[in-house]
């Protein structure tokens, strides 16, 4: 069930023109579009940096992997040399 935005607006108790601000900021964040710092709330705010941390843990998780993968092959062969 689709409602209108006038009456979602009325229903949340805010401006119509708010919510059609919010609609066209989460359309263009579904698009990949960044907004500007500016235009974003604190949650907006906190969640950017919280995927930014993701992505760099991710990153060092994969090097640690690698690492760990180039250790187990030296343990390796250190062990044939015994």
């Amino acid at each position: 069930m689709v409602i209108p935005h006038k009456d979602a607006a009325k229903t949340m108790g805010v401006s119509l023109s708010s919510l059609q601000c919010r609609v066209t900021q989460y359309q263009q964040e579904r698009q990949g579009i960044t907004l500007k710092k500016t235009t974003l709330i604190p949650e907006q705010l906190r969640i950017q940096a919280l995927e930014k941390q993701v992505k760099q843990l991710q990153s060092d998780n994969q090097f640690l992997k690698k690492a760990s993968a180039v250790f187990a092959v030296e343990m390796t062969n250190n062990n044939k040399s015994y």
